[in-house]
Protein backbone atom coordinates (compact mmCIF):
# COMPACT_ATOMS: atom_id res chain seq x y z
CA UNK A 1 0.00 0.00 0.00
CA UNK A 2 1.41 3.43 -1.15
CA UNK A 3 1.68 6.45 1.12
CA UNK A 4 -1.59 7.97 -0.77
CA UNK A 5 -3.65 5.19 0.23
CA UNK A 6 -2.64 4.91 3.47
CA UNK A 7 -2.89 8.72 3.83
CA UNK A 8 -6.74 8.02 2.37
CA UNK A 9 -7.41 4.86 4.95
CA UNK A 10 -6.28 6.45 7.91
CA UNK A 11 -7.99 9.96 6.91
CA UNK A 12 -11.16 8.02 6.62
CA UNK A 13 -10.85 6.12 9.91
CA UNK A 14 -10.57 9.77 11.55
CA UNK A 15 -13.23 11.01 9.73
CA UNK A 16 -15.56 8.25 10.23
CA UNK A 17 -14.29 8.47 14.10
CA UNK A 18 -15.02 12.02 14.55
CA UNK A 19 -19.05 11.15 12.97
CA UNK A 20 -19.53 8.07 15.15
CA UNK A 21 -17.59 8.66 18.84
CA UNK A 22 -18.89 12.02 20.09
CA UNK A 23 -22.93 10.84 18.95
CA UNK A 24 -21.62 7.10 20.95
CA UNK A 25 -19.85 8.84 23.68
CA UNK A 26 -23.13 11.41 24.68
CA UNK A 27 -24.24 10.78 28.12
CA UNK A 28 -27.65 9.90 29.02
CA UNK A 29 -27.88 11.20 32.58
CA UNK A 30 -30.50 9.28 33.16
CA UNK A 31 -29.08 6.16 31.87
CA UNK A 32 -25.91 7.10 34.25
CA UNK A 33 -28.74 7.26 37.31
CA UNK A 34 -29.91 4.05 36.71
CA UNK A 35 -26.44 2.18 35.90
CA UNK A 36 -24.87 3.50 39.15
CA UNK A 37 -28.01 3.47 41.35
CA UNK A 38 -27.16 6.85 42.95
CA UNK A 39 -28.43 10.46 41.93
CA UNK A 40 -25.84 13.23 43.27
CA UNK A 41 -28.13 16.09 44.09
CA UNK A 42 -27.07 19.38 44.84
CA UNK A 43 -28.94 21.19 47.77
CA UNK A 44 -28.11 24.81 49.76
CA UNK A 45 -27.23 24.44 53.33
CA UNK A 46 -27.02 27.77 54.38
CA UNK A 47 -30.54 29.18 53.20
CA UNK A 48 -33.23 27.92 55.87
CA UNK A 49 -35.93 26.72 55.12
CA UNK A 50 -34.82 25.54 51.98
CA UNK A 51 -31.77 24.18 53.29
CA UNK A 52 -29.86 24.06 56.38
CA UNK A 53 -27.97 21.87 58.86
CA UNK A 54 -29.96 20.55 61.97
CA UNK A 55 -28.21 20.64 64.94
CA UNK A 56 -27.92 16.41 64.79
CA UNK A 57 -25.60 18.41 61.62
CA UNK A 58 -28.23 16.41 59.10
CA UNK A 59 -29.10 18.55 56.24
CA UNK A 60 -32.62 19.38 56.49
CA UNK A 61 -35.24 21.58 54.17
CA UNK A 62 -37.95 22.05 51.62
CA UNK A 63 -34.81 21.39 48.70
CA UNK A 64 -33.79 18.48 51.26
CA UNK A 65 -37.26 16.82 50.95
CA UNK A 66 -37.55 17.27 47.81
CA UNK A 67 -34.49 15.71 46.65
CA UNK A 68 -35.40 12.74 48.75
CA UNK A 69 -38.12 12.47 47.25
CA UNK A 70 -36.99 12.14 43.60
CA UNK A 71 -34.41 9.75 44.71
CA UNK A 72 -36.81 7.68 46.20
CA UNK A 73 -39.27 7.68 43.08
CA UNK A 74 -35.94 6.89 40.30
CA UNK A 75 -34.99 4.02 43.06
CA UNK A 76 -31.92 5.61 43.70
CA UNK A 77 -28.96 6.09 46.77
CA UNK A 78 -29.57 9.64 47.57
CA UNK A 79 -26.02 11.75 47.31
CA UNK A 80 -26.27 15.06 49.11
CA UNK A 81 -23.99 18.00 47.99
CA UNK A 82 -23.80 21.25 50.05
CA UNK A 83 -23.75 24.29 47.58
CA UNK A 84 -23.99 27.94 47.63
CA UNK A 85 -25.61 30.35 45.50
CA UNK A 86 -22.17 30.76 43.60
CA UNK A 87 -21.03 26.87 42.87
CA UNK A 88 -24.67 25.40 42.28
CA UNK A 89 -24.41 26.19 38.62
CA UNK A 90 -21.09 25.27 38.18
CA UNK A 91 -21.39 21.92 39.86
CA UNK A 92 -23.52 20.68 37.93
CA UNK A 93 -21.75 21.89 34.46
CA UNK A 94 -18.83 19.76 35.85
CA UNK A 95 -20.84 17.02 36.50
CA UNK A 96 -20.64 16.99 40.28
CA UNK A 97 -23.90 16.44 40.38
CA UNK A 98 -27.23 15.43 38.52
CA UNK A 99 -29.46 17.98 39.15
CA UNK A 100 -29.39 21.07 41.49
CA UNK A 101 -32.37 21.47 43.68
CA UNK A 102 -31.32 25.01 45.49
CA UNK A 103 -33.69 27.26 45.60
CA UNK A 104 -33.02 28.22 41.67
CA UNK A 105 -34.90 30.58 39.89
CA UNK A 106 -35.64 30.93 36.15
CA UNK A 107 -34.02 33.79 33.96
CA UNK A 108 -32.71 33.98 30.54
CA UNK A 109 -29.14 33.89 31.17
CA UNK A 110 -29.32 30.97 32.96
CA UNK A 111 -31.62 29.40 30.45
CA UNK A 112 -28.74 29.99 28.06
CA UNK A 113 -26.28 27.49 29.70
CA UNK A 114 -28.48 24.77 31.90
CA UNK A 115 -32.35 23.82 31.51
CA UNK A 116 -34.87 23.67 33.62
CA UNK A 117 -37.97 21.37 34.91
CA UNK A 118 -41.33 22.22 36.15
CA UNK A 119 -41.42 24.69 39.14
CA UNK A 120 -41.43 22.95 42.55
CA UNK A 121 -41.51 25.36 45.30
CA UNK A 122 -43.57 29.01 45.31
CA UNK A 123 -40.84 31.65 46.11
CA UNK A 124 -42.45 35.23 45.75
CA UNK A 125 -42.51 38.48 47.65
CA UNK A 126 -46.14 39.87 48.85
CA UNK A 127 -48.24 41.92 51.56
CA UNK A 128 -48.76 39.95 54.68
CA UNK A 129 -50.87 40.57 58.28
CA UNK A 130 -53.21 38.85 60.26
CA UNK A 131 -56.42 37.59 59.49
CA UNK A 132 -57.83 40.95 60.86
CA UNK A 133 -56.65 42.84 58.52
CA UNK A 134 -58.39 42.75 55.37
CA UNK A 135 -56.34 43.81 52.59
CA UNK A 136 -56.68 42.10 49.01
CA UNK A 137 -54.96 44.75 46.49
CA UNK A 138 -51.75 47.37 46.74
CA UNK A 139 -54.94 50.20 46.89
CA UNK A 140 -56.20 48.94 50.49
CA UNK A 141 -53.19 49.80 51.65
CA UNK A 142 -54.27 53.61 51.85
CA UNK A 143 -53.65 54.89 54.83
CA UNK A 144 -52.39 51.79 56.32
CA UNK A 145 -48.73 51.57 57.75
CA UNK A 146 -46.21 48.60 55.90
CA UNK A 147 -42.76 47.26 57.25
CA UNK A 148 -40.48 46.39 54.98
CA UNK A 149 -36.63 45.55 54.41
CA UNK A 150 -34.69 48.59 52.88
CA UNK A 151 -33.28 48.14 49.78
CA UNK A 152 -34.99 44.42 48.99
CA UNK A 153 -37.40 43.49 46.10
CA UNK A 154 -40.38 44.71 47.72
CA UNK A 155 -39.37 47.86 48.68
CA UNK A 156 -38.46 48.42 45.78
CA UNK A 157 -41.47 47.03 44.13
CA UNK A 158 -43.54 48.71 46.67
CA UNK A 159 -42.49 52.02 46.62
CA UNK A 160 -43.48 52.16 42.61
CA UNK A 161 -47.11 51.36 43.20
CA UNK A 162 -48.31 51.77 47.14
CA UNK A 163 -50.93 54.66 47.48
CA UNK A 164 -49.57 58.43 48.35
CA UNK A 165 -51.41 58.42 51.98
CA UNK A 166 -49.87 54.19 52.49
CA UNK A 167 -46.88 55.03 55.28
CA UNK A 168 -43.94 52.56 54.58
CA UNK A 169 -41.41 52.25 57.46
CA UNK A 170 -37.81 50.60 56.24
CA UNK A 171 -35.83 48.89 58.65
CA UNK A 172 -32.21 47.50 58.39
CA UNK A 173 -32.81 43.82 58.28
CA UNK A 174 -35.19 40.95 58.25
CA UNK A 175 -35.16 41.37 61.80
CA UNK A 176 -36.02 44.59 61.99
CA UNK A 177 -39.50 44.05 59.44
CA UNK A 178 -40.03 40.62 61.56
CA UNK A 179 -40.31 42.59 65.05
CA UNK A 180 -42.27 45.26 63.56
CA UNK A 181 -44.69 42.76 62.43
CA UNK A 182 -45.03 41.04 65.93
CA UNK A 183 -44.79 44.04 68.14
CA UNK A 184 -47.46 45.52 65.86
CA UNK A 185 -45.37 48.51 64.98
CA UNK A 186 -46.98 48.32 61.49
CA UNK A 187 -50.06 47.12 59.64
CA UNK A 188 -48.92 44.81 57.26
CA UNK A 189 -45.35 43.88 56.06
CA UNK A 190 -43.52 43.48 52.63
CA UNK A 191 -41.67 40.98 52.65
CA UNK A 192 -40.53 37.21 51.33
CA UNK A 193 -42.36 34.06 51.18
CA UNK A 194 -39.16 32.62 53.42
CA UNK A 195 -39.47 35.53 55.92
CA UNK A 196 -43.03 35.11 56.65
CA UNK A 197 -42.49 31.55 56.99
CA UNK A 198 -39.49 32.30 59.84
CA UNK A 199 -42.59 33.91 61.31
CA UNK A 200 -44.94 31.38 61.39
CA UNK A 201 -42.01 28.81 63.17
CA UNK A 202 -42.10 30.88 66.01
CA UNK A 203 -45.32 30.32 66.87
CA UNK A 204 -46.45 34.06 67.35
CA UNK A 205 -49.99 34.93 68.43
CA UNK A 206 -50.04 36.91 65.18
CA UNK A 207 -49.40 35.12 62.20
CA UNK A 208 -48.87 36.36 58.57
CA UNK A 209 -51.02 35.66 55.71
CA UNK A 210 -50.64 36.51 52.58
CA UNK A 211 -52.55 39.42 51.25
CA UNK A 212 -51.47 39.75 47.62
CA UNK A 213 -48.25 39.38 45.81
CA UNK A 214 -46.23 41.65 44.79
CA UNK A 215 -43.66 39.72 42.69
CA UNK A 216 -43.62 36.07 41.84
CA UNK A 217 -40.12 33.80 41.32
CA UNK A 218 -40.88 30.12 41.74
CA UNK A 219 -38.02 27.80 42.26
CA UNK A 220 -36.88 25.61 39.08
CA UNK A 221 -34.67 22.25 39.69
CA UNK A 222 -32.14 22.62 37.25
CA UNK A 223 -30.04 20.05 34.98
CA UNK A 224 -27.65 19.91 32.09
CA UNK A 225 -28.77 20.81 28.54
CA UNK A 226 -29.72 17.92 26.26
CA UNK A 227 -30.82 15.61 28.62
CA UNK A 228 -34.60 15.13 27.62
CA UNK A 229 -34.66 11.48 28.99
CA UNK A 230 -33.91 13.07 33.23
CA UNK A 231 -35.72 15.69 32.11
CA UNK A 232 -39.21 14.03 31.15
CA UNK A 233 -38.43 11.93 34.38
CA UNK A 234 -38.28 14.54 36.73
CA UNK A 235 -40.90 16.54 35.45
CA UNK A 236 -43.44 13.30 35.62
CA UNK A 237 -42.05 13.22 39.06
CA UNK A 238 -43.06 16.71 40.04
CA UNK A 239 -46.30 16.43 38.26
CA UNK A 240 -47.14 13.06 40.13
CA UNK A 241 -45.97 14.99 43.56
CA UNK A 242 -48.03 17.64 42.94
CA UNK A 243 -51.03 15.24 42.16
CA UNK A 244 -51.23 13.47 45.11
CA UNK A 245 -50.77 15.97 47.58
CA UNK A 246 -46.58 15.40 48.13
CA UNK A 247 -45.25 18.43 47.72
CA UNK A 248 -47.98 20.35 49.07
CA UNK A 249 -47.10 18.78 52.06
CA UNK A 250 -43.89 19.47 52.09
CA UNK A 251 -44.76 23.20 51.45
CA UNK A 252 -46.71 22.84 54.44
CA UNK A 253 -44.18 21.56 56.65
CA UNK A 254 -41.56 24.20 55.67
CA UNK A 255 -43.17 27.24 54.35
CA UNK A 256 -46.63 27.11 56.58
CA UNK A 257 -48.34 27.00 53.38
CA UNK A 258 -50.16 24.64 50.78
CA UNK A 259 -48.75 25.30 47.33
CA UNK A 260 -50.04 27.92 45.03
CA UNK A 261 -52.55 26.78 42.35
CA UNK A 262 -50.74 28.44 39.73
CA UNK A 263 -47.47 26.88 40.52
Amino acid sequence: MNRRALLALVTGGVLAAGLVLPHAAKADALADITTRKTIRIAVPQDFPPFGSVGADMEPKGYDVDVAKLIAAKLGAKLELVPVTSANRIPYLQTNKVDLVISSLGKNPDREKVIDFTSAYAPFFNGVFGPAEVKVTKVEELSGKTVGVTRGAVEDLELTKIAPTDATIKRYEDNNGTISSFLSGQVDVIATGNVVAAAILARNPPKKPEIKFLIKNSPCFIGLNKNEPALLAKVNEIIAGAKGDGALAAISQKWLGSGLPADL
